[in-house]
């Protein structure tokens, strides 16, 4: 087993769009498309699509979670199911075919007693050992504590694996130790040093804290359009993107974490492993709903991004 996922608040995505986003009246949408979803989630269905082995962990109940099942069931992810009371949750976005934007509506996961959380902890750790990275992906669900991810990271060492991190909030601001890679947008690192990050100067600074801390080794930060920075004790590189028509936006995120996961257990460098997150990324962004990328489209992406680095000479 090369790659676990962790997903602690998993849901079913709903994805349509109408002709026009208006108040009061209805509006007609197109059929639904379902995806299953959650950071770890999507994380694992980059990962199969470029062809490595892994596993997705969730917990999940009721009805819908049932269908999440099934979902991932159909993508063909190996899972590890953990059975827990509550109802998962479902999310929708719908764009609007006027504009072309796309409204997003997140509801709260579904609460998780001490128990269960438990039951989550054990699992994780029985398909950890033996797992090259273990990707901790996606935002922790009501009744699970700040520290979760924490309590996990200092464990993770124990069982011999690698751990990823891409998180927010109260969750990121709670780490201290034991991560390999934390994966933040632009917006999480400034969240979670308390700064205005303006300038390139300024976010290498701050990704340069959380590793002096001792919180990670690798800071990569999500720039959206911009592209990535990757940043470890001795280095800060800036990586490009590419520009490619987007269909929807959702999970691209999610997929540049697999794409780096995916290359850190190729045991590629870095710059590269940085480099097929982006393509992954990139070809995400042209899928509808939560889908990855083909996996013809990243491996074009990624030779495009790494033959202009020879060209660039770096």
């Amino acid at each position: 087993m090369s790659i676990v996922t962790l997903t602690m608040n998993p849901a079913v995505d709903i994805a349509t769009s109408t002709p026009r986003i208006v108040p009061t009246d209805k509006m007609r949408c197109a059929a639904p498309r379902f995806d299953p979803g959650g950071g770890g989630i999507n994380v694992a269905r980059t990962v199969a699509a470029l062809g490595e082995p892994v596993t997705a962990l969730f917990p999940a109940g009721g009805v819908t979670g049932r269908l999440l099942e099934q979902l991932v069931d159909e993508a063909g992810i190996p899972m590890r199911l953990v059975p827990v009371a509550g109802q998962t949750r479902e999310n929708m976005s719908v764009t609007d075919l006027a504009s072309g934007a796309q409204y997003r509506f997140v509801f709260p996961g579904v609460s998780l007693d001490d128990s269960e959380q438990r039951r989550c902890l054990s699992e994780v750790e029985e398909i950890s050992w033996g797992a090259q990275l273990l990707v901790v992906s996606g935002s922790l669900p009501p009744g699970v504590r700040p520290d979760f991810y924490q309590r996990l990271a200092d464990r993770a060492g124990e069982w011999g694996v690698r751990l990823v991190v891409d998180t927010s909030g109260p969750a990121l601001s709670a780490l201290r130790s034991g991560v390999h890679l934390l994966k933040p947008s632009l917006r999480e690192l400034s969240e979670c040093v308390g700064r205005r990050l303006a300038e390139p100067d300024e976010q290498v600074a701050a990704a340069r804290q959380l590793i002096a801390e001792g919180v990670t080794n690798i800071v990569v930060v999500s720039l959206g359009a911009e592209g990535a920075l990757a940043v470890t004790a001795e280095s800060a590189r800036w990586f490009t993107p590419i520009r490619e028509p987007v269909i929807s936006g959702i999970g691209a995120g999610d997929a540049m974490v697999g794409g780096i996961a995916v290359g850190l257990s190729r045991e590629l460098e870095l710059a590269d492993a940085v480099r097929l997150g982006i393509a992954a990324a990139t070809a995400a962004l042209g899928t509808p709903g939560t889908a990855p990328g083909r996996p013809e489209h990243m491996a074009e992406l990624y030779e495009e991004l790494t033959s202009r680095a020879t060209v660039a000479g770096g």
